[in-house]
C-alpha cells in the first residue's frame, strides 16, 4: 500500500506553523527549526505555542497501519488481523479467537440449571 507523499513538505510545515502562529502572533519566538529536504531548506523561528503544538501533533499521531505490539515476542509488525509478521503470534481477544476456531475449539456445553433449592451460593432468601 503505497502511501502518498505531500508534494511540497516544507510549505506544509510552514503551513502549520502560520496557521497555529496566528493564534498568538504576540507570542514571542523561542526555538529555531531547520527543515532540509531535497536539498531545501527552510529555518522557522517558533512560538512556545507552535512549539508546544508541534510536539503535541507528533505525539498524538497515530499510523492507521499500527495495530500495537505482539503479545508473545514484543515486536510492533502486528497485520489487519493482529497477526504479528515477526513471530507469527496471534494476539489479543480477536486473535484467541481466530486460533481457536484454526484449531477447532469446540465451545463446552453449558451447565445444567441450578436445582430449585439453588446451590450453596445461591441466595436464600428469609
Amino acid at each position: 500500500m503505497a502511501t502518498e507523499q505531500p508534494k511540497d513538505i516544507l510549505g506544509e510545515i510552514n503551513g502549520f506553523v502560520a496557521r497555529i502562529h496566528a493564534l498568538d502572533p504576540h507570542a514571542p519566538a523561542g526555538t529555531e527549526l531547520t527543515v532540509r529536504v531535497d536539498g531545501r531548506e527552510s529555518r522557522l523561528m517558533l512560538s512556545e505555542p507552535v512549539a508546544q503544538a508541534l510536539r503535541l501533533a507528533l505525539q498524538d499521531y497515530h499510523d492507521p497501519r499500527d495495530q500495537g505490539y505482539c503479545d508473545h515476542c514484543g515486536g510492533p509488525r502486528l497485520d489487519e488481523n493482529f497477526q504479528c509478521r515477526d513471530c507469527g503470534g496471534l494476539n489479543g481477544v480477536f486473535g484467541q479467537m481466530l486460533a481457536e476456531r484454526a484449531f477447532g475449539y469446540v465451545e463446552p456445553e453449558s451447565l445444567p440449571p441450578a436445582p430449585d433449592g439453588g446451590g450453596r451460593h445461591s441466595r436464600q432468601d428469609s
